[in-house]
């Protein structure tokens, strides 16, 4: 199990990061710019290490998430919970914390890119992960 949790933990980075590139400083970065997205420049470094450690926890949380679903229909579950909790901390929390122009295209953006993000950690988990369920839960 530790071995597939160090792949999971791994591959989230390796998804996250080069989706984030692409999608936030060369596909829409003029819109970020105008969202006010970026203040300056963005520390690459800074954004990688905080993928990392995203990527750990999510890793280690995995396997604590037992429900009646197995395989795929567990890790989109699971992917879809903690992408709301992120989505929430992300992006209602920046409208809310300052004044975003075009907010609701701000919205839709990240509620688009985060979709893919999770949908993509979704489906590594459930190779990842694949005959290793344990016995199912039925959650309280």
């Amino acid at each position: 199990m530790l071995k597939k949790q160090i792949l999971a933990a791994a591959i989230y980075p390796l998804i996250v990061f080069p989706l984030a590139l692409v999608w936030h400083l060369v596909l829409f970065k003029d819109r970020y710019m105008t969202f006010g997205y970026f203040a300056g420049e963005p520390n690459i470094p800074v954004g990688l290490v905080t993928m990392i450690i995203q990527g750990v926890v999510l890793a280690a949380m995995y396997p604590m998430f037992k429900l009646r679903h197995t395989g795929h229909a567990r890790a989109f579950l699971f992917a879809g919970l903690l992408g709301l909790f992120f989505w929430t901390s992300h992006v209602l929390a920046l409208v809310a914390k300052q004044n975003v122009p075009q907010a609701g295209t701000y919205i839709v953006m990240e509620t688009a890119y985060l979709s893919l993000q999770f949908g993509l950690f979704a489906l590594a988990l459930g190779f990842i992960f694949r005959g290793t369920e344990q016995g199912s839960i039925t959650p309280a």
